[in-house]
């Protein structure tokens, strides 16, 4: 079964400010919001881009996905050009690896 690898880096030294920077993360990863009101705990998680695309988290800033959502990714990373550094390589995994990832 093929798949694609995805790699990417993200140059600090370009983001405008460190908002930025995390405004890039949370699009690409989600986070959970928690906010604390009349003594009470109230947690939201908020979805971002890996969360709608079945994939295997190899490393920090590398993961597997099928090729069918290539092109969504790419979009996305297209979106960070001047701030990031993209790149995806066709690989062979296995059936269990492919089930994970859905792969078509």
């Amino acid at each position: 079964m093929r798949a694609i690898l995805i790699t990417f880096s993200a140059k600090s030294s370009k983001f405008n400010s460190a908002y930025e920077r995390n405004q890039f993360y949370r699009e690409l990863y989600g986070w959970k919001q928690i906010i604390i009101r009349n003594y009470r705990r109230y947690e939201y998680q908020k979805s971002g881009l890996m969360d709608e695309i079945p994939h295997i988290k190899v490393d920090k800033s590398v993961f597997i996905v099928a090729r069918n959502n290539l092109e969504r990714l790419r979009m996305f990373f297209n979106k960070w050009d001047d701030k990031t550094r993209f790149s995806s390589f066709e690989i062979k995994i296995n059936k269990e690896e492919a089930k994970t990832i859905k792969v078509e």
